[in-house]
């Protein structure tokens, strides 16, 4: 009698998570983001100049309320809007694990600097761009 009760326990545990997998997959049909996310949609490196690479990338983030598209660990990340507003760049921790980061003099971007004392610059016309493009798709 206890292993029939197990059984139909059990059985009736993988038809709720049967239906729990159907439903989720209703709300995330094909090509639609989970909340909260982002993914590359393009990059683009341009190395036509000595000892300087240019690299542009294209996101699309599906934020939830109060984030805009922003980048977290070299990474794009949904970030609180908060910091794009007042521009306070390395809020959002933009630079890689180990790396510095420093706001521009006029806050029109960032740099991360690297151990070795490589530096990355991003300016905020570039980041206009960046969210402007994951705010349209």
């Amino acid at each position: 009698m206890q292993l029939l009760k197990a059984l139909w326990a059990l059985a009736g545990a993988a038809l709720c998570c049967f239906l729990v997998l159907v439903i989720h997959a209703q709300f995330l049909k094909e090509g639609q983001l989970a909340a909260g996310t982002c993914e590359i949609v393009t990059l683009d490196r341009d190395s036509s100049q000595p000892r300087r690479t240019i690299a542009r990338q294209t996101a699309r983030c599906a934020c939830r309320k109060g984030q805009i598209a922003g980048t977290t660990r070299a990474r794009p990340a949904c970030v609180d809007a908060r910091i794009i507003k007042t521009k306070q760049w390395c809020d959002m921790l933009p630079c890689l694990e180990g790396e510095g980061c420093d706001l521009l003099i006029n806050r029109s971007g960032w740099t991360c600097t690297q151990p070795g004392g490589r530096i990355k610059t991003t300016t905020d016309a570039e980041w206009e761009r960046i969210c402007l493009l994951s705010f349209l798709t």
